[in-house]
């Protein structure tokens, strides 16, 4: 089975955030802002998965694109929850960075699209 290294990524990256998402309800007793980033973060990988099952390249872009909103968000979340000190500063860096190591890659695989497709015309 040919690997994929974004699949592998995103999904990694969702089983860490529902295990923030424990710990945040578990621990810290944190109830709304942890919803939030649940879904938002459990979501990038959903729509990456979506995506490989397009049913055309615009629609491929698209769900990247839900994929992409959806990473920037977590970001936004893990950002406030470390400014309201929910979550310490080595939790925040390692899962953050994680983060915007799957946006930037989620950010190239539409720009490679969009140029092969600017690319065939």
């Amino acid at each position: 089975m040919k690997s994929n290294i974004l699949r592998e990524k995103t999904f990694d990256f969702a089983v860490r955030i529902i295990k923030l998402y424990q710990y945040l309800t578990d621990t810290k007793k944190e109830f709304i802002l942890s919803k939030q980033i649940l879904k938002s973060g459990t979501s990038i990988g959903a729509n990456y998965r979506e995506s490989q099952n397009a049913e055309s390249t615009p629609d491929f872009i698209h769900k990247l694109g839900i994929s992409q909103k959806e990473c920037d968000e977590t970001m936004y979340w893990l950002e406030l929850l470390h400014k309201t000190k929910y979550i310490d500063t080595r939790m925040f860096e390692s899962i953050y960075q994680d983060a915007a190591e799957i946006l930037k890659m989620i950010k190239s695989a539409i720009l490679t699209t969009k140029k092969k497709r600017v690319n065939k015309s």
